[in-house]
């Protein structure tokens, strides 16, 4: 009997017979799920983009609590009230200090991951998440403002390091069959977050809203005691957005929902800008503009939201992926602290029509992706240098081989005369 005959054998009794060859795939797949990835993946999530997501948000509920503490504190130390330029300025410092601590963090991972692997270092940075917690928790009862701020910071490096990590550990412990979807968890997490922020934040609770989505929302003519309910759902739909993609990322691919994630922003985004400019037509051209901006939210979210961290850590080898995700998440935090910092200023001077610039950015991003990247679903790395190569008409560069590459050819020696069929479904049974 030779090499195929007895691969054939053993796949039979594996599956019951030829007949059966789906099946025992199909099987196969199914235990790529196993229950120890999936807790390892949701516990990790939970400790990390959870965190993140949820301090996006719930800084902007209880804005005027936070002022009032900062005026108060301020009146205890210096015997008058806090100028209104000084107040604005330490708001402002509160806020946009948790991208600095970001972007901290981003660029402590790979020191810190050199020394100590991805999931220590997910551990470890439990220690950041507690410190800032326990800061900011007792800055009130201390009348120290600067341990909010100080809290707000660290709380950023946490993110930085979470963002960076997690992604990292995600692809790292997936079957390549897999990795997308397990992938999408860090988003889906991050979305979950938001959305618990968000919740904080109804009348009921807080009485505060999102300081953006609020001046948004208020352009579009929507009533202010209304505007807490429409924000919340902004939350629900990121997570359902998040969620889809993470069933769908397998068989639609990378690619597709990437691209169609940028085209579906620019267009929802122009459409946005026409709805605000003719909001006064109609009573009914307001709720329009709603509908708008939860189709941007979920185009967003279903691809170039979480995508992203999934194309990082498959475009690199584990050694270099530290390096890749420092230099992403920089330009993560960069632009978060951009975007936050410059959008009142570009809503002000362009009004209804500062949508545009986002559009255009949109449109730039699914071109770029469009003629540049490959498909990557299913792919190991060097197949996805192989893809990049010929897509770009460039000479495929050398790589070392990765540990999928190296099982690969484990299977090839083991079974040398096997057809293409047989070892697609074979090597893995027998090896």
């Amino acid at each position: 009997m030779d090499s195929r005959e007895l691969a054939l054998a053993s796949l039979m009794c594996d599956t019951g017979g030829p007949g059966e060859l789906s099946v025992g795939h199909q099987q196969r797949r199914t235990k790529k799920w196993s229950f120890s990835l999936v807790v390892a993946a949701l516990v990790g999530a939970f400790g990390s983009s959870f965190l993140y997501g949820y301090n996006l948000s719930v800084v902007n509920a209880p804005t005027p609590y936070i002022k009032a503490f900062y005026n108060g504190t301020w009146y205890r130390r210096h015997g008058q009230p806090i100028d209104p330029d000084t107040l604005t300025l330490l708001w402002s410092v509160t806020v946009s200090i948790f991208a600095i601590g970001g972007l901290v963090g981003t660029l402590m991972v790979k020191m810190i991951g050199k020394f100590l692997g991805r999931k220590s270092t997910l551990l470890v940075n439990n220690g950041f998440a507690i410190s800032a917690a326990l800061l900011m928790a007792c800055s009130l009862r201390a009348g120290t403002f600067e341990m909010l701020i100080v809290g707000r910071f660290i709380m950023g490096v946490d993110g930085g390091i979470a963002l960076s990590a997690l992604p990292m550990y995600l692809n790292e412990i997936s079957p390549k069959e897999i990795r997308g979807s397990l992938g999408q968890v860090t988003a889906i997490f991050i979305c979950i977050g938001v959305f618990s922020g968000q919740l904080l934040g109804l009348p009921e609770l807080l009485g505060r809203i999102w300081f953006y989505t609020n001046s948004i929302f208020g352009k579009a003519g929507i009533p202010q005691d209304k505007i807490p309910y429409i924000t919340l759902s902004t939350g629900g739909i990121e997570t359902l957005a998040a969620i889809f993609s993470g069933l769908v990322i397998e068989r639609l691919g990378r690619r597709p929902l990437l691209i169609g994630g940028f085209g579906l922003m620019a267009l929802f985004f122009g459409t946005l800008t026409a709805t605000l400019t003719l909001q006064d037509q109609a009573p009914w051209v307001p709720y329009l503009s709603i509908v708008c901006i939860l189709a941007i939210i979920a185009s967003f979210c279903s691809g170039p939201g979480g995508i992203p961290f999934i194309l990082t850590g498959e475009f690199f080898q584990q050694s270099e992926r530290p390096a890749a995700f420092m230099i992403a998440g920089t330009v993560n935090w960069l632009s978060n602290f951009a975007v936050g910092l410059l959008f009142p200023f570009i809503q002000k001077s362009l009004d209804s029509y500062c949508f545009l610039v986002f559009a255009t950015i949109c449109i730039a991003g699914a071109t770029y992706f469009y003629f540049v990247l490959p498909e990557t679903k299913n792919r190991t790395h060097a197949e996805i240098s192989q893809a990049f190569a010929k897509r770009n008409k460039a000479q495929p560069p050398e790589v070392k081989a990765d540990s999928a590459m190296t099982e690969e050819k484990a299977n090839s020696q083991t079974e040398p005369d096997s057809s293409s069929t047989l070892d697609s479904y074979g090597q893995n049974k027998i090896v």
